[in-house]
């Protein structure tokens, strides 16, 4: 089975950067997308950002373009999310996950997450 472990987040000042690890163990395919989803207290759960895991091509929501650079490893497996000129919206509950089919916007494509990272941001 897939499992994915996310790491790297932490509390950081407005204007910060942080990158968010994904590391990814156990069967997976190379058609899969990787994608990065967060929410906040009270709030829906939202995408972020979008990665293939064999084409590179990249998706991103409109609130974090320009911010936020999703990349991957595959050598090492891992899926990243780096962060930068963090506004107190993003703080929240970021989730790595690996889509199995559908759009990679749409949370119910993806078949396996990770238990999230919490990232915070002081104003």
């Amino acid at each position: 089975q897939v499992q994915l472990v996310e790491s790297g987040g932490g509390l950081v000042q407005a204007g910060d950067s942080l990158r968010l690890s994904c590391e990814v163990s156990g069967r997976t395919f190379t058609n899969y997308a990787m994608g990065w989803f967060r929410q906040a207290p009270g709030k829906e759960r939202e995408f972020v950002a979008a990665i293939s895991w064999s084409g590179g091509s990249t998706y991103y929501a409109d609130s974090v373009k320009g911010r936020f650079a999703i990349s991957r490893d595959n050598a090492e497996n891992t899926v990243y999310l780096q962060m930068a000129s963090l506004k107190p919206e993003d703080a929240a509950v970021y989730y790595c996950a690996a889509k199995c089919s559908g759009s990679p916007t749409d949370q119910y494509a993806y078949a396996y997450w990770g238990q999230g990272a919490q990232v915070t941001v002081s104003s």
